[in-house]
């Protein structure tokens, strides 16, 4: 690892010392999606500089966190993917998304959503992500041109990207899915505001609205206009 050392035998400290640099993070909950080949990284991580995706990269090859796998069969290009020593960080990259969600309000100037960043929020939202048994919902989720799905079956809720496969209700929606995910905007109200816009089943809605729920922090000011 090319970071400074904090010189202390502390699990906290070695784990600061591998994922604390800049960009890092956003590089394994990218990855805690899906693989992803270099291509892939770059176009939804803007503005990283190809030389620190490259670096980045290596330093979690040698930490044990990502595996490079070779290309095989259709596939033409190296993917990267979490190790399983990688997947372990997935709570924690969840908490952090939960904590900071707390805080958020409204996007600042120049500030994106991409595929990963809302199938993490998603993720985060469902929480532990228990659902009565007997639900059988696929839920598409747009938000801008990012399309992510989320389903509620087998009394559980997984998110991922990419649209559902025959979804039984489309959500279109803008930053204020912000407000709905931490229950500051009811279902009705973000139907009637046209915060979101439906697609197919509208009665799903409520129970989507109602299983998500990112807490928000009261105690954290609100972020200045930018």
């Amino acid at each position: 690892m090319t970071n400074q050392h904090y010189g202390q035998f502390c699990g906290l400290a070695r784990a600061a010392e591998i994922v604390g640099q800049r960009w890092t993070l956003l590089i394994l909950r990218d990855l805690n999606v899906g693989r992803r080949r270099y291509s892939d990284l770059v176009a939804g991580l803007p503005g990283i500089p190809t030389n620190t995706l490259a670096s980045r990269l290596k330093e979690l090859e040698e930490a044990g966190i990502v595996a490079r796998l070779a290309p095989s069969g259709t596939e033409r290009a190296v993917v990267y993917e979490l190790t399983p020593r990688g997947a372990e960080l997935g709570p924690a990259l969840d908490a952090l998304g939960r904590w900071g969600a707390g805080g958020m309000r409204t996007p600042r100037e120049g500030e994106i959503v991409t595929t990963a960043s809302i199938t993490a929020a998603l993720r985060v939202a469902a929480g532990d992500g228990v659902v009565p048994a007997e639900w059988d919902v696929a839920y598409t989720v747009r938000v801008g041109d990012v399309e992510t799905h989320l389903i509620m079956r087998d009394g559980t809720i997984t998110a991922g990207p990419g649209p559902a496969e025959n979804p039984d209700l489309v959500i279109a929606a803008g930053p204020q899915i912000r407000d709905l995910l931490a229950g500051e905007l009811d279902a009705h109200t973000a139907i009637s505001t046209g915060a979101v816009q439906l697609e197919g089943d509208a009665s799903l809605f409520e129970r989507f609205a109602d299983s998500l729920h990112v807490p928000y922090s009261p105690n954290v000011p609100a972020e200045a206009p930018a």
